[in-house]
């Protein structure tokens, strides 16, 4: 494989990639420590901070597919009313407030992970820096942003060339 086509597959199936492992981890952790409790009368801290922080990735790295899918939340009462060329640009102009927010977000998101680094400080369970899983915040509006930059070229490469806009993959269709 080259080293173009291995980006181009991560590109199309990074935010599964990274999913798929974090999520079979919380349901074999869960699963393991609901069979511990209730078989075995015994339970473990880590175990809960394990599922509780993996899914918190699997939050932030979904929304980032949800952005590249199209499959956030949006109010689109006017799109049915408005043209193709219209659509692209209301569509680009919620990207540009999205992209601010997520900058703004970014910086925002870095001083916990900061300070977790420079203070030490550790999760109660694991006795792992809690940096590690702090800066799930920050990758997640880095993967968003990415994502952004992303759909706002597509919809300029569909508005210059007139094609209809890309409204994304619908699940049950």
């Amino acid at each position: 494989m080259s080293i173009k086509a291995f980006f181009l597959e991560i590109d199309r199936n990074g935010e599964r990639y990274l999913t798929l492992p974090l999520y079979t981890m919380v349901v074999i952790t869960i699963f393991m420590e609901v069979f511990r409790r209730f078989f075995l009368s015994y339970s473990s801290l880590w175990s809960e901070e394990i599922a509780r922080y993996a899914f918190i990735y699997i939050t932030w790295i979904g929304a980032a597919a949800a952005i590249k899918e199209r499959g956030h939340i949006r109010i689109d009462v006017l799109q049915p009313l408005l043209s193709n060329k219209w659509k692209i640009i209301l569509h680009i102009f919620g990207d540009i407030i999205t992209l601010i927010l997520a900058f703004i977000a970014l910086y925002w998101s870095m001083e916990p992970v900061l300070n977790a680094i420079h203070f030490g400080s550790v999760t109660h369970g694991l006795r792992i820096s809690q940096a590690w899983f702090l800066a799930a915040v920050p990758l997640g509006f880095s993967m968003i942003i990415w994502r952004l930059f992303q759909s706002m070229k597509l919809d300029f490469s569909d508005l210059k060339a007139g094609r209809p806009m890309f409204e994304g993959n619908k699940l049950f269709d």
